[in-house]
């Protein structure tokens, strides 16, 4: 048992623990349940939670979710199709998202699933530079599905800035025609 002030009391039964803790009008905590005997601490139990919470919420902001996305190819995609699509799993995978990349088969396509394949594969080629596979292609009912996650170099090199005219200190609408006032019409 630890007191309220920091200093170890020692091992103690559970009444007696209790009792001091109501002398000291505070509450008795069982800080540490895994271990023999268990640790128990004479503080405040409101504070205790809200110290935790807080300890939960920086926790939180230091940690980096990444998103998962989706794209859906078929096997007999037309290029123009297939490099727009290519081209957002680009701009995803930019951002610092995995995504899941897959092949939609229906009816008689299950039979050519190379052809799936091959899309998958043009898929890594395209953008073998900025990501690695991190889930080989698998046949998972009629899907056959990829997963590509960015590498750190090609998104570190990427600068995060947004593209705007608010960025650049440009002129934007009427300020770009509208020079000075006194121009005559």
């Amino acid at each position: 048992m630890i007191g309220a002030n920091g200093d170890q009391i020692g091992i103690l039964p559970a009444k007696e623990a209790l009792a001091r803790a109501k002398d000291a009008h505070l509450d008795l905590v069982e800080v540490s349940p895994n271990s023999r005997p268990p640790v128990c601490r004479i503080m405040d139990f409101g504070k205790f939670k809200y110290e935790q919470s807080k300890k939960a919420r920086q926790a939180k902001k230091k940690q980096h979710v990444v998103q998962m996305r989706a794209m859906r190819y078929r096997p007999k995609i037309d290029e123009h199709d297939f490099q727009f699509k290519t081209r957002h799993v680009k701009e995803f995978l930019e951002k610092g998202s995995k995504v899941k990349v897959f092949v939609m088969f229906k009816g008689r396509e299950r039979a050519h699933t190379e052809y799936g394949q091959k899309v998958l594969d043009r898929v890594v080629e395209e953008l073998g530079d900025i990501c690695t596979v991190e889930q080989e292609a698998k046949l998972e009912g009629r899907d056959m599905i990829m997963i590509l996650s960015p590498n750190v170099k090609a998104q570190k090199s990427k600068p995060k800035g947004k593209d705007n005219a608010e960025d650049k200190n440009e002129p934007v609408g009427s300020e770009a025609v509208q020079e000075n006032g006194d121009r005559k019409n």
